[in-house]
């Protein structure tokens, strides 16, 4: 053969993301739904264009890990402790509330007490890739609501472990005491990392040295080595890759180093993520949406309305403004990439049917569909047109 079987697919998908992300450029919508609606476009329920979606999921794992190795850059430890409040009080008030509502509804419709936790959980993630995204292209990531946003999602997917762990005990599935030593020691490790950044800001990374920084083929592959590596030590303590990849992030940036590996990866994080939201949007039935268009778009709007409110009054018990905390209320108020894990496991673990786990997915793509709308909306009527000013 004189073509590769996988040529037509690769084509295929890099046009459909093309169109998609021309289309959402002129309605001024984030990247993230243009590959939403690719994936959608290029799944097995409408044009069937990608049949391997296993690979697709493989590869679309990378760009998570690579997104919050961004992520980690452009955090400073300083203002996440001066904000401890907002990211460690804020996020445990939605979780609690969230699981507290579902636990309420799952009452009056008999739900098993594992399901409500799982859906609280579910809802109560937002999307760091559609709020990172959004902020940073309209450079409000260093406003306040902006550092209050990425200090929430931060916190929240710090939370994704131990939900993933309490789902697993409720579900009635035996916890190893091995794993749990190891992720003990594993986040002790991690949090004594983090302090020693704090510690000592400046320092110098040993293993990348000035040859590596001069020669711009090897900085590639020196990026790669500070991004994957601390995720794979902490993969191997059986935490979250993601979070491996999150305090690298940190640690570059602690080390100034953060502009050249910036500058190294970004092609590589940017078609990473692009696959990520890809395989999400392949997993839409369109044939159930279509059937049950109703139920799915009420949750959604359930969903976003719920979740804008429980955030929006959690920012202003912590002393926000009624204007910022509902923007930035809105700005949380969609459904995470996070959520389809936690679904996921939900489905393998037979706490939801195969039914309910495509109304699941249904209902947080379509969340994220329709939260840039919302976003744009909220920021016009809470904030007033009044200049977002930045931290000092």
């Amino acid at each position: 053969m004189h073509m590769d079987p996988f040529m037509p697919e690769l084509v295929g998908s890099i046009v459909a993301i093309l169109l998609a992300g021309l289309l959402m450029h002129e309605l001024r919508q984030p990247n993230v739904i243009a590959y939403l609606i690719a994936g959608i476009m290029l799944g097995p329920s409408l044009f069937g264009a990608i049949t391997d979606q296993q690979v697709l999921d493989r590869l679309g794992q990378f760009g998570v890990v690579m997104l919050m190795f961004f992520i980690g850059m452009e955090v400073s430890p300083e203002k996440v402790i001066a904000r401890w409040r907002v990211a460690l009080l804020g996020t445990f008030m939605q979780i609690v509330v969230s699981v507290a509502l579902t636990t309420a509804i799952g009452h009056f419709f008999d739900w098993p007490f594992v399901l409500c936790v799982l859906l609280g959980f579910i809802i109560s993630l937002s999307s760091t890739a559609v709020v990172l995204n959004l902020l940073q292209a309209r450079k409000e990531l260093e406003t306040r609501h902006g550092q209050n946003a990425l200090n929430v999602l931060l916190a929240q997917d710090i939370a994704v472990i131990p939900m993933l762990i309490v789902v697993s005990i409720l579900s009635g599935e035996k916890v190893s005491r091995m794993e749990m030593t190891m992720q003990v020691i594993g986040g002790i490790l991690l949090i004594a990392c983090c302090a020693w950044i704090v510690i000592r800001p400046g320092f110098r990374i040993p293993l990348i040295g000035d040859a590596v920084k001069k020669d711009h083929e090897l900085q590639v592959f020196g990026a790669m080595l500070l991004c994957f590596g601390l995720a794979l030590l902490t993969g191997l303590f059986s935490l979250s890759s993601a979070l491996g990849s999150f305090v690298a992030g940190i640690v570059v940036a602690a080390a100034k180093e953060a502009k050249w590996v910036h500058h190294s990866l970004e092609p590589f994080k940017t078609v990473f993520v692009a696959l990520f939201f890809v395989s999400v949007g392949m997993l839409v039935d369109i044939d159930f949406v279509l059937h049950h268009w109703g139920k799915v778009l009420s949750l959604a709007l359930i969903a976003l309305t719920v979740n804008m409110a429980i955030n929006a009054t959690v920012f202003k018990i912590l002393g926000e403004t009624w204007g910022d905390s509902l923007y930035t209320g809105a700005i949380l108020a969609q459904i995470g990439e996070f959520s389809f894990v936690l679904a996921a496991v939900g489905a393998s673990s037979m706490i939801i049917s195969k039914e309910n786990y495509q109304l699941a997915v249904a209902v947080i793509v379509v969340s994220l569909l329709l939260s840039p709308l919302l976003i744009s909306r909220m920021r016009r009527y809470a904030l007033g047109g009044d200049e977002l000013h930045k931290e000092p």
